[in-house]
């Protein structure tokens, strides 16, 4: 089941330790302070853009049933939009640390938990038209910004 190991997957990485230095994960990228999982990532919209919508709304729909199961277990998220850090980060040169400053560049908001010393983010990505959808999970003990 899909959502079964999506849970063990944040489950995984809340109990992981960061890592010193950036890198590839089993799963994602880690980093100090981070880590980041991609659960889920669709097809390249390369020949055909006309189902782009539906899988983005799919996309949603998945993130909305797994804060749904996370919500049970720490009550109701947070939503956090990324777009005030993307206009910091970019346009402003604002220095924003990771995983904050490389999620405002694709995902718009998140559903934001804090869980014990951690947060854990969900969020849908979409780094350009052709390019595919993506299922986040980050865990992080980098406060939001």
């Amino acid at each position: 089941m899909t959502i079964a190991r999506h849970l063990a997957t944040i489950d995984l990485l809340r109990a992981r330790p960061f890592p010193a230095r950036p890198g590839r994960s089993d799963v994602g990228d880690s980093g100090p302070g981070y880590h980041t999982a991609e659960l889920s990532t669709s097809e390249d919209f390369w020949e055909d853009r006309s189902h782009m919508e539906i899988v983005g709304e799919q996309y949603e729909a998945e993130r909305e049933a797994l804060a749904a199961l996370l919500s049970r277990r720490w009550g109701p998220p947070q939503v956090f939009s990324l777009n005030s850090v993307f206009t910091r980060s970019f346009e402003e040169a604002e220095e924003i640390p990771d995983p904050w400053d490389t999620l405002s560049a694709s995902v718009p908001d998140v559903h934001l938990w804090r869980v014990e010393d951690r947060w854990v983010l969900l969020g849908v990505s979409k780094w350009d038209a052709e390019l595919p959808y993506q299922l986040l999970v980050v865990v992080t003990a980098i406060d939001p910004p």
